[in-house]
């Protein structure tokens, strides 16, 4: 049974409190930022009372860290556990989630101490990322996988902060770049494909 929680109006909810707060809190630093937020408005749209908020977090760091903790646990298994792709299709497939700011971005640009525990995971967060994007750049027979992952998580990160500096959709130019550094890394994905056995050849 879904625990049942009282908000600061004394009105029983269906979702815990722990869960609301943790759902405000992301969406409000989507939308207006990490600094641009306060407890008292956290708490309004999480409908928790402040003294309920502390009971579950020691405050907004906590907060951050926790929400960071959940954004992407299994550092994209949705595109790198895809057994039915290739490992080139794999490299290429992760342009294809159009996501907001990456969260781990928007925390380190906000947050000055580099030893903040959100840095901290934002940091990891970007060495697991590249280090799946290698993974996967050596399964495809890159020359120089470490390059390539490297080079596929600028672009992913530089897409990223484009998109929201200028309001626009930044990913399809990014993706047509990768295919250009795939193909560079790996020359045979991007050899033509056989000509059919009714092809007639030109000497």
């Amino acid at each position: 049974m879904t625990e049942l929680e009282k908000g600061p109006r004394g009105q029983r909810r269906g979702r815990g409190a722990r869960e609301r707060i943790l759902s405000a809190s992301q969406q409000l630093f989507r939308e207006q930022g990490i600094n641009g937020t306060g407890m008292d408005q956290l708490c309004a749209v999480a409908e928790v009372s402040k003294r309920t908020l502390y009971q579950h977090f020691s405050g907004k760091d906590d907060l951050i860290a926790e929400g960071l903790r959940r954004f992407d646990p299994g550092i994209l298994p949705e595109v790198f556990d895809r057994t039915d792709l290739t490992p080139r299709e794999r490299l290429l497939a992760v342009f294809d989630i159009h996501a907001p700011l990456c969260p781990f971005i928007a925390a380190a640009v906000e947050i000055q101490d580099p030893g903040h525990p959100a840095r901290v995971l934002a940091r990891d967060y970007k060495k697991a990322f590249a280090a799946r994007l290698t993974d996967a750049a050596r399964e495809a027979g890159a020359a120089n996988p470490e390059q390539l992952g490297e080079q596929l998580a600028l672009l992913l990160d530089g897409a990223s902060a484009r998109s929201r500096v200028l309001n626009t959709e930044a990913f399809t130019t990014a993706a047509a770049i990768a295919v250009v550094l795939v193909d560079n890394a790996i020359p045979t994905a991007a050899a033509p494909a056989p000509a059919s056995a009714g092809a007639s050849a030109v000497e």
